[in-house]
């Protein structure tokens, strides 16, 4: 077999991941790589890596005190693994995770994997109705949740959708609005009525279920499913990507090894790992290079992430670019000595070119990276690396991974010139197995030829080096999380008082983008911003709820009757005076 970690990262640099070095004169690029791709189990690879890398530090959980070898990681998570055997789950079964970075997180990531179970992601921010849609939509069996985070109590929450849990055995639950749901496991030390404390969860583990655990590793397969992740992806309603061992394992070891990762490397991850960014471009880059993940608290606060750098002598920083614009503008930044830093990856929004420079010049972070994806393909198709020219770094999302295809297509679906724009669609290993249950959502975004469609306008130059130019869909970024403005407009018909609305973005300073909502109200009620997200508040994560509100007679539309969200959005821009941001 292919031993793939023991290649030097760099060879994957000293390829040409176009596969072709004349210009191109076609958008289509392929990222030909004589590195092999990893045919394993993230378990498999997981116990390889504790062998090749036992007595290094593998995790760090500053807020938590924790701090891991890759040996020690592996005793809590084959302990993890047999536990959730224990509690009756069997391979297949879908297990949700609603917690904000922690060491346990991670430890159900990996244990997940080694019992074949599909770990479902669960944003942090959801509110109750996302939650009953989300553990419903893949049939969750389980719940591993926190306490609380932030101002979200998680316990009342799945309390008030499952008042069964007061009279339940743990384990045994029965609930009208989640009828799949029979486990729920609380990180917490307090007893919760009807819950399993995670504490406690090692000792319902006996030898036959530790057996079992070293048995599947043995049976399953890198392509079976491990992972659903929740994206509205193109269009629509969130939709369950779901993720397989090949898909994210290979994506996770290709970008570390664009960032020339090694054992040496020690990471910094204040993005949620709930994100293919944290737990495949921040975890799974770690694991397949021995490398050690560092979690400076359980949400990103910048002052939390310049004391982990330093302390940890960090030597790459991940993040989105309103959370490194947060640290170098941070009151405190120049008491901090970050040399240690040299790499990372800016993704998640549009880099604005400004904020690059400064990272790459205040940071210390000379190979700093630009990547771009979708959690559909697992989630990175263009990365830049530290041999590319700092302008190609602060004007492009980089050139194409290997073992991947992009093309650029028209609306008739003919691949358009060099240099034009049209929609990116991505082929490859990357490429999800499809949405869980939906079989025509599936279909309407892989096409027959395996062409995963993005919905994103792009270009690619003649040098093979890509570049986002806009959203065939109306789907806004703020801050790094995808809004989907349909999601937010299906919530809002709710209200007694709305007739119709429509949501879309504006630029926004400091999130690249705000929501905004334009509503026609019944019977000529008057609905103000205030009431609108009193409305919203607790019901859908904070970042979908809009900041600006107008209540308007009509809606411009063509002649076909046609909503035009692009001259709403003008009209906003001008009443609100605010200004398109420059981006890379």
């Amino acid at each position: 077999m292919t031993a793939c970690y023991s290649l030097d990262p760099n060879l994957v640099l000293a390829r040409n991941r176009r596969g072709n070095m004349s210009k191109l004169t076609q958008s289509y690029v392929n990222g030909a790589s004589t590195v092999p791709l990893i045919y394993k189990t993230i378990g498999r690879a997981f116990d390889d890596a504790v062998v090749r890398w036992g007595n290094r530090e593998a995790l760090v959980v500053c807020h938590q005190g924790i701090r891991w070898t890759y040996d020690d990681l592996k005793r809590e998570v084959d302990a993890c693994a047999a536990a959730l055997l224990a509690l009756g789950l069997e391979p297949g079964d879908r297990i949700g995770i609603w917690a904000p970075n922690c060491a346990e997180w991670t430890v159900v990531q990996y244990a997940t994997a080694k019992a074949g179970l599909v770990l479902v992601n669960i944003n942090p921010a959801y509110r109750v109705s996302e939650l009953e849609y989300a553990l419903n939509k893949v049939e969750c069996q389980a719940l591993v949740l926190a306490p609380r985070f932030k101002s979200s109590d998680y316990v009342q929450m799945i309390s008030d959708l499952a008042p069964e849990l007061k009279n339940s055995a743990p384990g045994d639950l029965r609930a009208e609005k989640l009828p799949h749901l029979r486990t729920v496991v609380h990180l917490g030390n307090d007893d919760q009525s009807g819950m399993f404390r995670f504490a406690d969860l090692k000792a319902l583990a006996n030898d036959s279920h530790h057996k079992s655990v070293v048995a599947l590793s043995k049976k399953l397969m890198p392509d079976d499913p491990i992972n659903v992740q929740f994206t509205s992806g193109t269009t629509g309603f969130s939709k369950a990507a779901t993720l397989t061992h090949f898909n994210i394992l290979n994506n996770g070891y290709f970008v570390g090894a664009n960032m020339h990762f090694t054992e040496k490397d020690r990471l910094c991850i204040p993005v949620p790992l709930y994100h293919c960014f944290g737990m495949v471009m921040g975890n799974l880059v770690c694991l397949s290079h021995g490398a050690t993940a560092i979690y400076p608290d359980e949400a990103f606060e910048p002052l939390s992430v310049l004391k982990a750098v330093e302390a940890e002598h960090c030597t790459a920083l991940h993040g989105v670019p309103t959370m490194f614009l947060a640290e170098v503008d941070h009151p405190e930044f120049s008491n901090f000595d970050l040399s240690s830093l040299r790499t990372g990856i800016m993704a998640g929004a549009s880099c604005p070119i400004e904020l690059m420079k400064r990272v790459v010049e205040e940071m210390n972070l000379a190979e700093m990276t630009i990547a771009y994806g979708m959690t559909e393909t697992s989630p990175v198709s263009f990365q830049s690396t530290p041999d590319d020219t700092i302008e190609r770094r602060v004007s492009t999302v980089g050139a194409i991974m290997p073992h991947v295809e992009v093309k650029i297509i028209d609306e008739d679906g003919q691949v358009v010139p060099s240099g034009e724009r049209g929609e990116l669609c991505t082929r490859g290993y990357s490429v999800m197995r499809g949405y869980w249950n939906d079989d025509e959502k599936t279909e309407s975004s892989i096409d027959a030829g395996g062409w995963m469609h993005t919905g994103d306008l792009a270009t690619l130059d003649e040098d093979g080096y890509g570049n986002i130019v806009g959203r065939l869909k109306d789907m806004v970024i703020r801050g790094g999380e995808n809004v989907y403005p349909r999601e937010v407009e299906e919530y809002l018909y709710r209200h007694e008082n709305i007739q119709e609305v429509q949501v879309f973005g504006v630029p926004g300073p400091k999130y690249g983008e705000e929501l905004c909502a334009w509503i026609k109200t019944k019977d000529g009620h008057e609905l103000s911003q205030d009431a609108i997200r009193t409305f919203c508040q607790g019901q859908i994560a904070h970042y979908k709820i809009p900041r600006y509100v107008k209540c308007v007679g009509e809606f411009p539309m063509t002649v076909t009757g046609k909503i035009q969200k692009f001259i709403m959005r003008e009209q906003m821009i001008e009443e609100l005076r605010l200004v398109e941001q420059k981006t890379a």
